[in-house]
């Protein structure tokens, strides 16, 4: 699990990966900490797909930029699964759970 900040360094991700878990994180929010701590626990324990994250008050832009650019409306926590370019699965809130993650993943591999 890697932390990325700006635009850039998530196009990079974007095309050198056919997927990605990716999850949008706020330091504030405790709601948003448990969902971060199931994302670390399926992350440390599954290598099937390369795993970033983001916290938004660090990376406002690139927050807003996949919600634009992917059409998906901004929650914190929020979890979600690339795959050819696309956003093919997303979670918020107390739905980011280690078995959603691993059923979400699974139906990519």
């Amino acid at each position: 699990m890697k932390k990325i900040d700006t635009v850039e360094e998530f196009n990079e991700v974007m095309k050198n990966n056919d997927s990605i878990l990716f999850l949008k994180h706020s330091l504030t929010c405790p709601i948003s900490q448990a969902g971060f701590e199931q994302y670390q626990q399926y992350t440390a324990n599954n290598n099937k797909v390369d795993a970033y994250y983001l916290a938004v008050q660090d990376s406002r832009p690139l927050s807003n930029y996949i919600g634009e650019t992917y059409h998906i409306k901004h929650e914190s926590p929020q979890a979600l699964l690339f795959s050819d370019k696309k956003v093919v699965w997303n979670a918020s809130h107390y739905n980011i759970t280690v078995s959603a993650l691993e059923d979400a993943v699974d139906t990519i591999k």
